[in-house]
């Protein structure tokens, strides 16, 4: 993935929690070819002190560079690219002082600068499919956004969304046949709070093609078993990973990713993910 140097262009708060930012470079023609509505871009934190090539290829430098000089990289989606103004935006989940993108963004201001490694991505809408599922906690909603508005105006869609109460939800612009429902933490637990909804949701006739991602337990070991063995859905219907793990950083969040990938054959590429905190992780803090 090429580095690619951005500028803030201009800032706005989506919720209490979701700070967005705009960002400007000279050649964003990677984009163009770019058909994914989970495609992301790795930002890239510089370690203060260290001098990097123009180049920032980390998985090349670990073997050349001690690992406390490496910078640290995040995982966000990549919204609205305009490969002519050469423009995108990135969601930020913001909590509080923690982890090191969020704050970042929390704090950015126009003018300033971030690097980015990008694009990857690997789901679109199936514009063959009878109708689609988008499920997913704050990590997902760029993606679920971004595929809500690449959907054709006849689609039929049903949406279930995770945030912490009723203030943290965005707007969220789709077809007339997409159904969104949002759940709310309140302060209280939230094991099985999306599985459940999915559950209970109304299963629409003929074939679904489904988006899943969120926080990896919830997720992996919640949804995906339902989805795939009671409803029998396959491969081809599913792009389902989780995006981040309570207690782990993105760091800690590969490793745990690698492991279960070892024992599960059914591991998707977790593309897109777009919190960073404690709470929220998104392969990244």
């Amino acid at each position: 993935m090429p580095t690619t140097r951005f500028e803030v262009t201009a800032t706005s708060w989506v919720t209490p929690s979701l700070r967005r930012l705009q960002l400007q470079t000279d050649d964003l023609s990677g984009f163009r070819e770019s058909v994914f509505t989970d495609r992301y871009v790795k930002l890239v934190f510089p370690k203060a002190g260290v001098v990097y090539p123009d180049q920032i290829d980390v998985r090349a430098m670990r073997g050349t560079m001690p690992p406390e000089d490496l910078p640290v990289v995040r995982t966000y989606t990549a919204l609205h690219p305009d490969v002519d103004a050469g423009t995108l935006d990135i969601d930020f989940v913001v909590h509080g002082d923690e982890g090191i993108a969020g704050l970042w963004a929390a704090n950015a201001t126009i003018g300033d600068r971030l690097l980015a490694n990008g694009p990857g991505g690997a789901y679109s809408p199936d514009p063959t499919a009878d109708w689609h599922l988008l499920v997913g906690d704050e990590s997902a909603l760029p993606a679920v956004t971004a595929a809500l508005e690449a959907l054709p105006s006849d689609a039929e869609a049903r949406v279930i969304v995770l945030v912490d109460s009723a203030a943290h939800e965005p707007t969220l612009v789709g077809p007339a046949g997409a159904t969104i429902t949002f759940l709310h933490r309140d302060g209280g637990s939230v094991d099985g709070l999306l599985a459940n909804a999915v559950r209970e949701l109304e299963w629409m006739d003929g074939r679904v093609h489904a988006f899943v991602h969120g926080e990896a337990e919830e997720v992996m070991r919640g949804v995906r078993p339902y989805l795939r063995t009671e409803r029998g859905l396959g491969r081809d219907q599913l792009s389902i990973s989780g995006y981040w793990r309570r207690g782990r950083t993105e760091d800690g969040f590969r490793q745990w990713k690698a492991e279960f990938a070892r024992v599960d054959s059914d591991g998707n590429d977790d593309a897109g993910a777009n919190a960073d905190s404690v709470r929220i992780h998104a392969r990244g803090r």
